[in-house]
């Protein structure tokens, strides 16, 4: 009843600023349909939910991927990668099948026996099959980069929560993307964050060439780099629990640009090199990078791999080299921290390897970091295809508490590996007269103090069940139940979500819940109700998206994420929480076949009671506006 209440609260305001806004949009062309987008919404919400990863640059990849679909008769594994809902074991399947017999349409991909429908549905969103005569061409001539060069520049501003910013609320941003096929591309970005100056702009970009000789990836700028599982190097997307179980310990590998400028990755030169002798695949990477940290002391790297690979079995060497202008000391009075590296040189080694063989296939990687004590990580897994429709993954990792290295974003229970021990199980069954079952169970220890927790040892565990039900394209029900305990606090959700899509049309409705408790026995309770009504226009080049949700979750603790659509290259996956309501609109208008505009109003508003109580704002209001031009 309170959540009934507060709905017809804040819709009566808001839709009178929709109203307003309505009056404005008039168009003339078609605009993309929006079951692409619906697809990129189930995949990043599948990623992202569960784990802890770069959002910003998951969505640049899915976007690009969508305007630029992959050739599968000419991708090679680390396209593949790109596609990061795909397990090895399906990438496999799919460079195999080429191999034999190259496709001639994306119908073939039935018969690749570990590619679900739910799978096939997702993948021809981001793939394409090219006809032999349309193959790309192996030599570059000038006239045929400059004919199919492809820019792009969008402007970006926000007016964010005026009534509780202090200083100016809007922010700024700007894009510039420069591409041609998937040979070269550079992007360069700008933005001012709300309630900066001049002095506070932020800015970055890169530029990479790809594929070319036995250059595979030579990056320039911002960048990221992953091998192996990711004890000694990889990129700020790291792959944690998510609703994709046979994913974990898998990331793609190699030298990648990074879009990001927010100051996470590297911020350098790096190159990845191919070659091939008969059946063996050599490739080498080699980069450096400079950046700042605590804006005082200067971070060198110096990083290399080698990796060789041969039929069924895979083995790669990384070595990583931290360089500090200054002696880098964490906080001297926590307790957690009483093993973080200190000092002014690192060195980081690592070997890993991967073997598959039919229906089984071995991974693992073992690595040592130099901290005031020489600290060993490792992980091993293996991945075990039972049948064509069922398939479990099994993990070990070990951690010593004398292994820390900042550039490692391996498995792991918390954002920075080190003094962890851990099991985890995970199983996916598809392909059952169109249902799905997903799920896993993740037990782990901690020797000794973590953040947030003030006592050792200590336990915990992290279990979720997924199932799907996907009668045909135009509608499907899903049902998520996790449970999980750390610290002495146990956390209960459970989430249900119904969709539905015919023609124009495209209706979303999620009502998720959850439970805590912590060491002195509270309890504590979340409720969030949500619906999404979008529709675009056949004979407008308009697409609408509107949201109405209302939310009861007493404590930080029942806070509840849910995926929001926004602008253009925008994130938006708030946590809920207290007592209210939310409201968006989103809008989409292709205004010539060059120019767009993407517009995103959204309103919170807070029980008067409750907002008193915290001491804030009734009400919190967001505009987005972004301009986006192509040419030509």
């Amino acid at each position: 009843m309170q959540i009934c209440k507060f709905l017809s609260i804040f819709v009566r305001g808001f839709m009178k600023k929709v109203l307003i806004i309505g009056l404005l949009l008039c168009a003339a062309t078609c605009f993309a349909q929006l079951s692409t987008e619906d697809i990129i919404q189930d995949i990043y919400t599948q990623l992202t939910e569960l784990s802890a990863v770069d959002q910003e640059e998951l969505q640049e990849d899915l976007l690009d991927l969508a305007e630029h679909p992959l050739d599968l008769n000419s991708a090679s594994e680390t396209d593949l990668q790109r596609l990061r809902f795909l397990s090895p074991r399906q990438i496999d399947d799919i460079l195999l099948y080429v191999y034999r017999h190259p496709m001639d349409s994306l119908y073939e991909l039935r018969l690749i026996p570990s590619l679900s429908e739910y799978d096939i549905r997702n993948l021809c969103a981001f793939a394409c099959v090219r006809p032999a005569g349309e193959a790309p061409m192996q030599r570059v001539y000038p006239r045929e980069v400059m004919r199919q060069l492809r820019h792009e520049l969008s402007v970006r501003t926000d007016v964010r929560n005026p009534e509780q910013t202090v200083g100016d609320p809007v922010y700024v941003q700007a894009r510039y993307k420069l591409r041609y096929r998937d040979r070269f591309d550079m992007r360069l970005q700008l933005r001012r964050p709300t309630g900066g100056d001049a002095a506070s702009l932020q800015y970055g970009g890169y530029l990479r060439l790809r594929n070319v000789g036995p250059v595979q990836a030579l990056v320039l700028g911002n960048m990221q780099a992953s091998f192996g599982q990711g004890l000694v190097l990889a990129s700020p997307f790291h792959m944690g629990r998510t609703a994709y179980v046979n994913n974990v310990g898998f990331e793609p590998e190699g030298v990648r640009g990074l879009s990001s400028v927010d100051g996470s990755g590297l911020h350098g030169a790096g190159v990845t090199m191919h070659w091939q002798r008969g059946r063996t695949h050599i490739e080498t990477s080699a980069l450096y990078s400079l950046q700042r940290v605590q804006d005082t002391v200067r971070h060198h790297v110096l990083g290399a791999n080698l990796t060789i690979h041969r039929d069924r079995w895979r083995v790669g060497l990384t070595a990583v080299e931290n360089l500090y202008s200054d002696s880098v000391h964490p906080y001297q009075n926590a307790k957690y921290n009483q093993h973080y590296f200190r000092g002014r040189r690192q060195a980081v080694l690592g070997l890993n390897a991967r073997y598959c063989w039919r229906w089984l296939d071995l991974f693992g990687e073992v690595a040592a970091a130099q901290n005031q004590e020489w600290g060993a990580g490792l992980q091993v897994g293996a991945r075990f295809a039972a049948t064509d429709r069922v398939d479990l993954t099994l993990l070990y990792r070990y951690y010593s508490p004398w292994f820390d290295n900042v550039l490692g974003y391996a498995f792991s229970e918390t954002n920075r590996i080190g003094d962890e021990q851990g099991v985890y199980l995970g199983f996916d069954i598809r392909q059952l007269q169109r249902w799905q079952f997903r799920g896993y169970v993740d037990l782990f220890r901690f020797s000794g103090i973590k953040y947030g927790i003030h006592y050792s040892p200590s336990y915990g565990y992290d279990a979720a069940l997924e199932t799907r039900y996907v009668p045909n394209d135009i509608w499907n029900v899903g049902w998520r139940l996790r449970a999980r305990e750390k610290g002495r606090k146990e956390h209960y959700s459970l989430r249900a979500q119904f969709a539905w899509q015919s023609g124009g049309w495209s209706l979303r409705s999620t009502a998720e819940t959850n439970l805590t408790r912590d060491s002195l026995r509270q309890l504590g309770w979340g409720l969030s109700l949500a619906q999404d009504v979008a529709y675009s226009f056949r004979r407008l080049p308009l697409t609408l998206q509107l949201r109405l949700q209302g939310f009861d979750a007493r404590t930080w603790d029942n806070r509840i994420y849910l995926y929001e659509n926004d602008v253009l290259y925008a994130i938006s996956n708030p946590a809920v929480y207290g007592r209210g309501g939310r409201c968006y609109l989103n809008m989409r208008w292709r205004i010539i076949e060059q120019l767009s505009l993407y517009m995103r109003l959204s309103e919170t508003v807070y029980h008067p009671a409750w907002a008193a109580a915290q001491a804030r704002p009734q009400t919190r209001t967001d505009l987005h506006l972004l301009l986006r031009a192509t040419f030509p």
